[in-house]
């Protein structure tokens, strides 16, 4: 007897339902944890660096090359932005029902060099001045073709990271926490240097090696992706249905069962007991799912009750993801509003250099990446001896933090083009939307500080809740619903600024919150809106956070 306690007791040495490239059985001590994710987040790092240095410059590209307006221009990229953030959904769904995340990442790889290749192409199609039809089709074909081809990518990768470590390992539990700030640090170190260097080179020397670089940087991570394949530990499904049909019977059966008495009993339930767990008595309708037809001798019809649970799971999610949109349309604002005022400041430094306005969104990745060794190596630990949570504060709660910070950012995007607005009254500029206004760009220094504090608290919150608190099987839909909320928010900017543009502007369409001319436009006015948006989303929030019930204690 006490030796069999003993048996149970010892640590595994393998990983359940995971095997190695050998298809053996995954081993902790020889597969998985830090040692496959460093391939993994250089990927994604690579990655980032790629799809920022397409979507961060963009706008002036728009602007300039293509001669779009700044509605225009701003509409196309937030609606590009908003369906590249929508397609991992689909990717994600091909995912786990069809191909797995591992070969999924490596044929996404493949689309997204593609398209970067024909983007960079696309450039050479112009002749003179103005652009040609062709180069216009063309260019866009391509950048939706990245957009499908980061759909799959993005939240497989991220998914296949987190199916690094063990979640029955107290350890590698604890590191998989980590792994969401460093994968986040990661991310932010891509995009500083996307920001520095590309912004740079697209706009002083060629719109084609901007567009080319990232290419060549996708292929060598690719490369450097398949070099850890003998490290990884990769999934394989306990259940052969897939999970959009086990989850999507369970509210058919509900339906069809409507007027049955929810099951209380073991002769009411089709299979075993329901749960005693917490949450497991949410959305109670659901349980008719465990009922079987009256007369019926075929169990296999039945719904199991872990079929009930991932369903209460995956609706349970849903008013936090519905709360978090406001998150979305902020996400928006850096790579085309924001962008688009430092254009008309100062943006020099010392006599001869100036900065792209573009890469003033430095600040928001440098942030993070200041902030996030603070964040895992300081503040969790203070806050753990407190709390006695793993990870310092739950995840619902960095969130609902890094939605009050987009508060304050609001604030002082507002206050600062209020200042700019100001400054060209006060010079007499207000009708030389091409001149350098008096003013220095640090004046927007604060709201892409704050923005990048922001992110930290939610954008990795976000990330770490959906992969956490869906089912295993499905975290890759999980990340691509986390990246849908920046995609409907991206969608939701551009629809509101066509709103407001369209509502504001005058008969002759010369006024208006984004006229062409900055100097006549009031972008502070669109920056309050979204201040007090935000504000009503934070208490929306709230209410359903404080009702949240997660569905693994031990993630909290």
């Amino acid at each position: 007897m006490d030796h069999n306690s003993r048996v149970l007791e010892a640590p595994s040495l393998e990983v359940d339902s995971n095997v190695d490239h050998k298809d053996d059985p995954a081993k902790i001590s020889s597969s998985g944890s830090w040692k496959s994710t460093y391939f993994i987040i250089g990927m994604a790092v690579v990655e980032r660096f790629a799809f920022k240095g397409i979507e961060t410059n963009l706008i002036n590209y728009l602007t300039g090359r293509l001669g779009e307006s700044t509605a225009a221009a701003a509409a196309n990229v937030n609606m590009w932005a908003g369906i590249a953030t929508l397609m991992p959904l689909l990717g994600a769904s091909v995912a786990d029902s069809y191909f797995g995340e591992y070969r999924t990442i490596v044929l996404s790889s493949l689309l997204y060099i593609l398209g970067l290749g024909l983007l960079a192409f696309s450039v050479q199609l112009s002749s003179g001045s103005s652009p040609v039809q062709l180069q216009v089709v063309f260019f866009f074909f391509s950048l939706y073709l990245v957009a499908i081809g980061q759909g799959g990518l993005k939240p497989c990768l991220q998914a296949f990271g987190a199916d690094q470590f063990d979640q029955e390992n107290e350890e590698e539990r604890k590191a998989k926490s980590s792994f969401f700030n460093w994968w986040y640090f990661g991310l932010a170190g891509g995009v500083t240097i996307s920001i520095l260097v590309l912004s740079y080179i697209q706009d002083n020397v060629s719109w084609s090696l901007g567009f080319g670089i990232p290419c060549f940087l996708m292929v060598l991570g690719l490369l450097l992706f398949l070099t850890g394949a003998g490290t990884y530990r990769y999934s394989i499904k306990k259940d052969q249905r897939s999970p959009f049909v086990r989850i999507g019977r369970v509210f058919v059966a509900s339906a069809k069962n409507w007027r049955s008495i929810t099951p209380t009993s073991d002769e009411e339930v089709a299979q075993g007991e329901i749960p005693h767990q917490q949450g497991s008595y949410q959305f109670n309708f659901l349980n008719k799912a465990l009922v079987l037809p009256r007369g019926s001798e075929e169990n296999k019809k039945a719904c199991s009750i872990n079929d009930v649970e991932e369903a209460k799971a995956v609706l349970r999610l849903f008013p936090i993801w519905f709360t978090c949109l406001g998150y979305g349309i902020m996400s928006a604002q850096p790579s085309t509003l924001f962008t688009k005022q430092a254009t008309t400041l100062d943006r020099s430094i010392g006599p001869s250099f100036h900065m792209t306005a573009a890469s003033l969104q430095v600040f928001r990745s440098l942030t993070v990446l200041i902030l996030i060794p603070i964040y895992d190596r300081i503040f969790v630990p203070i806050a753990s001896s407190f709390t006695r949570k793993p990870s310092g504060i739950t995840m619902l709660q960095r969130i609902g933090t890094g939605i009050f910070l987009f508060i304050l950012t609001m604030v002082f995007a507002a206050l600062a083009e209020l200042k700019r607005l100001k400054t060209a009254e006060k010079y007499q500029l207000l009708d030389m939307p091409k001149a350098t206004l008096p003013m220095r760009a640090w004046w927007l220094v604060p709201q892409f500080i704050f923005f990048g504090i922001s992110d930290l608290f939610t954008s990795v919150g976000m990330q770490e809740f959906f992969c956490d608190q869906f089912p295993s099987e499905l975290r890759s839909v999980g990340l691509s619903l986390c990246s849908m909320i920046t995609g409907l928010g991206n969608i939701l900017s551009s629809f509101l600024i066509s709103v407001i543009g369209k509502v504001t502007s005058g008969d002759g369409g010369d006024d208006g919150w984004f006229n062409d001319n900055l100097n006549r436009a009031h972008l502070d006015y669109f920056y309050w809106l979204l201040a007090g948006l935000t504000t009503l989303e934070l208490v929306v929030f709230l209410f359903f956070a404080k009702s949240y019930i997660y569905n693994r204690s031990s993630t909290i």
